[in-house]
């Protein structure tokens, strides 16, 4: 966190330490940016501070600034947990209850029709960065879109089983990618597109590559990073200049470019009838579980 900065003096650069006036004016800013827009990734935090001049744009500055500094926060109390998006860890566990009125009831609170059982087309959301998850699902979740995260290259398992839940839709598909803007990253999108086309041949699939794309970074003026052509078998279809990260993308125009590409397929309409529809069933629920309960108390039950 006060990794020493650099300055020129002549020809040899001179570095210092933080003052503690730069340390503060350095969680402030970080914690304006998660106020407004978490959840964020680490590395998106990182980007937005570099874009603000207030740490260097490179993998030092990221690992023994910024993701120290994040540490820091949210051991003291400063910025919560849940402001810090990070979808690489989970734990799996069966759901269970201490009874089955619980059940019931839990059942009632989480129950939800399917959004696009009623509208002409389906939509689903992919992603090579599993760390994104976190960010995208607050936009996917609402509307009920499937994130699927490729974590790099897909397996054929993983793209035959997708590809078959979109042919059972038997309805117009729409898939919309993001992903890294380098050699890797856009030809992980070719590799997603051809593997759905091949084992879904006869679905009606739109897709397209949502971000980061080369019109976005010199719209939004993002930051880039020298391309690793070396080594990398992709590189010979590269176009040229520096590589962006999906990561650099602020959070609210990720959000809105998504929300955009999702709402163009929904028919209001249709969704307004089965919201209805939905709250109607979940009133049937509480009704049995309340009715549950009075049986349970009556019979002097747990």
């Amino acid at each position: 966190m006060t990794a020493p900065r650099t300055e020129s003096y002549g020809s040899r650069p001179i570095k210092r330490r933080r003052t503690k006036k730069d340390v503060q004016a350095l969680r402030d800013a970080a914690y304006r940016l998660l106020e407004d827009g978490y959840p964020m990734t680490v590395r998106q935090v990182f980007y937005q501070l570099s874009n603000r001049g207030l740490v260097a744009k490179t993998e030092g500055a990221y690992k023994a600034t910024v993701i120290r500094l994040l540490g820091l926060m949210r051991r003291e109390g400063q910025i919560p947990f849940g402001w810090i998006a990070d979808s690489t860890r989970w734990m799996r566990k069966p759901r269970s209850y201490d009874s089955m009125e619980e059940a019931l009831r839990g059942t009632v609170q989480c129950y939800r029709q399917d959004r696009w059982s009623n509208q002409d087309a389906y939509v689903e959301v992919w992603c090579e960065k599993e760390a994104m998850a976190g960010v995208l699902y607050e936009i996917t979740e609402p509307w009920d879109v499937p994130l699927m995260v490729t974590r790099g290259y897909p397996s054929l398992s993983f793209l035959y089983e997708a590809a078959q839940s979109v042919l059972a839709k038997g309805k117009p598909a729409w898939v919309y990618y993001l992903g890294d803007h380098d050699p890797t990253g856009l030809d992980i999108t070719r590799a997603v597109e051809e593997g759905l086309r091949e084992f879904a041949p006869g679905a009606d699939i739109g897709f397209e590559r949502l971000a980061v794309t080369h019109e976005q970074i010199e719209l939004w003026d993002l930051p880039t990073r020298p391309t690793k052509v070396k080594g990398n078998a992709h590189a010979k279809y590269w176009r040229g200049g520096d590589s962006v990260e999906l990561d650099a993308i602020p959070v609210e125009q990720l959000r809105e470019l998504l929300t955009l590409a999702v709402e163009r397929h929904v028919d209001r309409q249709a969704l307004a009838a089965m919201l209805a529809e939905e709250k109607e069933q979940r009133e049937l629920g509480t009704r049995f579980a309340s009715a549950m309960a009075r049986n349970r108390r009556k019979g002097g039950g747990k």
